[in-house]
């Protein structure tokens, strides 16, 4: 696999600079770097400041002959003409010469034309661009750091140029020192940890039972798998020095091609295209247009004509495509590794999370799933629904003004029964439950990303100082103070400009709420509005189902509402967060994640919150409607309440975004791709077919977006919401969230593998502002579930019934037997010559019973017409609102109690990767003691067969 991948042998370097330039930055970085060397009686300083001297002089030199020998017009020199002939005649050419080269290796297009030395990145520029000189110096010094340099133009188009770089073996090992990157050195030694007989008995009564059962068929085969090597070694900083201390079977494959590409990219960012201090960096280039696009290559065709289980995977990106990025393992665990290897820990750590967000989410789905069967098994023998179906002879007020008809309770029955499902005696345990699992599922990602710390050697690894963004430098390059960590002097932006912009920006975040609420509203006018028409309408479905029809119509037009709002909150989130100035990318990227996830959270669940909370609530009673703007009458809930317009907005908002998310993740690029390759299919004719290289087929991918991975977060994030906040409304939503995540999984893989280039491999410790983000939706969890159990769902006016009001007040029971007569106690009397003019029916529902109606009921605990105070407040009111105010208070200290309680117990570190951890770190010592003593006892020898040894020497 190794060999398949990178295990090519390089050429001979060449060396574009005079010598000595690097033997002294390398003696000076050996004075830097030993620790325990001989000590003398010299004076370092002098010897230092003699030294920088002799590499001014150098530097001098060094430029004087870049002047001379640095070709024009972009180096066109090395450009070489984009036919496939040009590497044949190369291959001719060296054949002649005597030297061998892998044919396979000049016609994949990941190397250059000799074949040997490998391509570890691309800049594609075009030639018509006129930055020019900017290009010319930029390319100057990326040979003056040592890196290689070839040119290609395109088949499909003369005037895109192709830069291939390649990284030699002292340029990798001069910036992987500098750069700490992690090496293996030694392999790891596993020990047994010391086992009870009691367990081990257990542990061989579970191994019988498993044999009973299928061989773990969502494991993947280790065969198929390479054996990354250094996951099973210790790492250490790459050293220069000490370089006989790693694991080096081969120079060429010692740094992987992740590695490699990100050592490149590192360099590119320090190289300076024009005189300045802020003159320097790839990303300047790319902004300005110099350079169109830059990316490390892929590891070839994710394809083979060959299957792999006969003839083994092409490269690691085949390898991902079947083992991964295929529909057929979609049960599969993920290779995390392979994944990490590839495109580098930073996407290896989002797959992971969603990984385990998936996982984590088969239990919640399993509960939901079973208190809506409970809910189905238990309709049959549920009271309050036989009440409702059974009362035939109970006439409600209409729902709307004038066209709005009287009705029977009885017609309710089917929307009754469908709240039982997701209204019952087991949704206060599922929303506690829901509660606990979300405190669990962040606490074990906690132990969970520890252990993938541990592995891939992000323990002890530190971001290193951020450079400053170039906007910030601009802007206040005329103020500068002194940097505390780095010594330097750097531009500064006071105190006062800074809460200025602060505030301007938090005001633009209100004023996108307040937009978000003006759209809400509209839709809350739209739903008062359509009742009515909806009751008039000819059809009798529509005329009987107007507040669904109501309801349903609405949904789909806030989600239109939604879409279009996404994209003017992504703009306005840009203009915010650059108004701001952050000071560093990661500031920036921060800051732009809370104002894009706050409105796309807002403008989701805004009108969700309405409904649960708002919708039916500040009505008024029939003769004394509240009206908004004094002339349309607030909306009023279903005769069966209003959980089923709750769990109709959850499940229609659910799908329609997930649906659409994933359309346009996966559907989006391919309609890209398939269009460019059509335009490549009419330009040179189908009949003749061409062999693209690498670089021209994944110049033509589409680039990662230009958020790197906010988005895949972002869609998650708000699926999370959705699936704790309102999930005592509709358990079915984890069900729904996890067959989402299924796909997603695989859609996101297949998108990285087959559609998009090859990010840059990123290395981070976890998923950053996100995980504070999860923190938050947990704690608004609680609490809205705590309202919707309390407010918008019956179980408290049922409970306040069984114990106080029903057959069994006074005796401590609530089953079903307690709760006949409650639907008749949970409707008021309202008499029909008390309507207003404006809301009088134009029927008098003589339809009924053949004569006017005098009477018909609504919901609410209000007194009769003929008592004293009409229609005031009940006792049952009182009580009823008081039990719900408590039983928010109980369940959310209760609920936060729990949640504390299992994070205090839960360690973030697993005992035994602490043991791990500190054994390592022991061997570690004794390994490095024993290599440093094993180095000087050759040079002991060889200076006793030389004849300088010394007599006072250790050892």
């Amino acid at each position: 696999m190794e060999a398949s991948s990178s295990g090519i042998t390089h050429g001979k370097t060449k060396v574009f600079h005079p010598e000595g330039g690097v033997d002294l930055q390398g003696y000076q970085l050996d004075m830097q770097i030993l620790p325990d060397g001989p000590k003398s009686d010299v004076d370092f300083s002098e010897i230092l400041n003699a030294i920088q001297e002799m590499a001014k002089d150098v530097n001098i030199l060094f430029d004087e002959l870049e002047a001379v020998n640095s070709p024009c017009k972009d180096d066109d020199s090395l450009l070489h003409p984009g036919n496939l002939t040009s590497t044949s005649d190369d291959a001719s050419r060296l054949e002649a010469g005597g030297e061998t080269v892998p044919e396979r290796n000049k016609l994949n297009g990941l190397y250059f034309r000799d074949g040997k030395c490998r391509i570890d990145y691309i800049l594609v520029y075009r030639k018509s661009n006129p930055q020019t000189e900017k290009r010319e110096v930029f390319e100057r010094n990326i040979r003056a750091e040592g890196l290689q340099m070839e040119k290609e133009s395109s088949l499909i188009n003369s005037d895109i140029i192709f830069v291939k770089l390649h990284a030699p073996w002292e340029v990798l090992g001069r910036y992987a020192e500098q750069m700490n990157v992690r090496m293996p050195f030694r392999r790891k030694i596993y020990y047994l940890p010391r086992r009870y007989k009691f367990m081990s008995r257990i542990d061989k009564q579970i191994s019988r039972f498993r044999r009973w059962l299928p061989k773990k068929p969502m494991r993947l085969d280790k065969e198929t798998l390479p054996d990354l090597e250094e996951n099973d070694c210790y790492t250490a900083p790459f050293s220069q020095q000490r370089i006989h201390h790693f694991i080096i079977h081969n120079k060429d494959t010692f740094f992987n091609n992740a590695t490699r590409s990100r050592i490149v990219h590192h360099i590119l960012q320090r190289i300076k295209y024009e005189e300045g201090k802020n003159k320097i960096g790839l990303n300047r280039l790319l902004t300005n247009g110099s350079y169109e696009a830059a990316f490390p290559l892929h590891e070839g065709s994710y394809r083979s004509k060959n299957s792999i289980r006969t003839h083994g995977a092409e490269n690691h990106r085949h390898l991902l495509y079947e083992c991964w990025a295929s529909w057929g393992v979609w049960y599969k665990y993920q290779p995390l590794d392979l994944v990490r290897r590839y495109f580098g820990e930073k996407i290896g750590l989002y797959f992971a999370w969603l990984g385990w967000y998936t996982g984590m989410l088969f239990p919640a789905a399993f509960i939901g799933l079973f208190v809506f069967l409970y809910g189905v098994v238990t309709l049959d023998h549920c009271q309050v629904s036989k009440e409702v179906c059974q009362a035939t002879d109970i006439i409600m007020c209409p729902v709307c003004d004038k066209y709005c008809p009287f009705m029977r309770l009885s017609d309710s029955c089917v929307y009754a029964k469908v709240t039982h499902l997701f209204d019952n005696g087991a949704t206060v345990f599922f929303a506690v439950f829901m509660a606990v699992w979300a405190t669990v599922f962040l606490e074990f990602w906690k132990r969970r990303r520890a252990v993938i710390a541990y592995d891939w050697d992000l323990i002890d690894w530190e971001e290193e100082e951020e450079e400053i963004r170039p906007q910030f430098e601009a802007k206040y390059s005329k103020k500068e103070r002194m940097n505390p960590i780095s010594g330097k002097p750097e531009p500064y932006q006071a105190f006062a400009d800074k809460c200025s912009r602060l505030i301007v920006s938090a005001s633009g975040i209100f004023f996108m709420i307040c937009v978000v609420i003006a759209a809400v509203f509209g839709i809350v006018i739209y739903r008062v509005v359509t009742v009515s028409t909806f009751a008039a309408f000819k059809w009798a479905l529509i005329r009987n189902n107007s507040q669904v029809a109501t309801t349903g119509t609405a949904v789909c037009i806030n989600f239109c509402i939604i879409m279009l709002l996404n994209v003017l909150y992504e703009k306005v989130a840009l203009l915010l967060t650059n108004l701001e100035q952050p000071r560093t990318e990661s500031e920036w990227e921060n800051s732009f994640t809370l104002k894009m996830f706050l409105f796309q959270f807002v403008n989701l669940n805004s009108s969700t919150f309405y409904i649960a909370f708002f919708l039916g609530r500040f009505t008024g009673h029939p003769g004394a409607y509240l009206r908004l703007i004094n002339r349309w009458r607030l909306e009023e809930c279903h005769p069966s309440g209003c959980l089923i317009d709750l769990c109709m907005q959850m499940g229609i908002i659910m799908v329609l975004k997930q649906t659409w998310n994933n359309f346009m993740e996966l559907g989006y690029p391919l309609i890209q791709n398939w269009w460019t390759r059509r335009k490549v299919r009419q330009e040179h004719g189908s009949e003749r077919k061409i062999r693209f290289p690498q670089w021209e087929k994944d110049y033509n991918l589409q680039p990662m977006n230009a958020y790197g991975l906010f988005d895949e977060y972002l869609e998650m994030i708000l699926q999370f919401g959705f699936t704790t906040i309102f999930v005592a409304a509709f358990p079915l939503a984890p069900l729904l969230a996890l067959l989402n995540n299924i796909i997603e999984i695989r859609l996101d893989a297949y998108k990285f593998v087959t559609q998009w280039r090859r990010p840059l491999a990123s290395r981070a410790k976890d998923i950053g502002i996100w995980y504070g983000i999860l923190e938050g939706i947990g704690i608004l969890s609680v609490i809205t579930n705590a309202f919707v159990i309390a407010i918008t769902s019956d179980f408290i006016p049922r409970l306040v019934y069984a114990y106080k009001y029903g057959p069994c007040a006074g005796q401590g029971e609530a089953g079903q037997k307690c709760m006949v007569g409650y639907v008749n106690a949970s409707l008021s009397v309202f008499r029909i010559s008390d309507f207003e003019n404006r809301s009088e029916p134009e029927s008098d529902g003589s339809e009924f019973s053949g004569t006017p109606l005098k009477y018909c009921r609504y919901r609410d605990y209000r007194d009769s017409p003929h008592s004293l105070v009409p229609y005031g407040y009940t006792l049952q009111f009182w009580h009823v609102l008081a039990a719900r105010l408590a039983f928010i208070i109980v369940f959310e200290h209760l609920v936060f109690c729990i949640k504390h309680l299992i994070s205090y117990l839960i360690p973030d570190l697993p005992k035994d990767l602490r043991d791990r951890m500190r054994r390592e770190k022991y061997l570690i010592q004794e390994m490095m003691y024993e290599a440093e003593l094993e180095r000087l006892q050759k040079e002991r020898k060889e200076r006793k067969k030389n004849g300088k040894a010394h007599h006072n020497e250790w050892p």
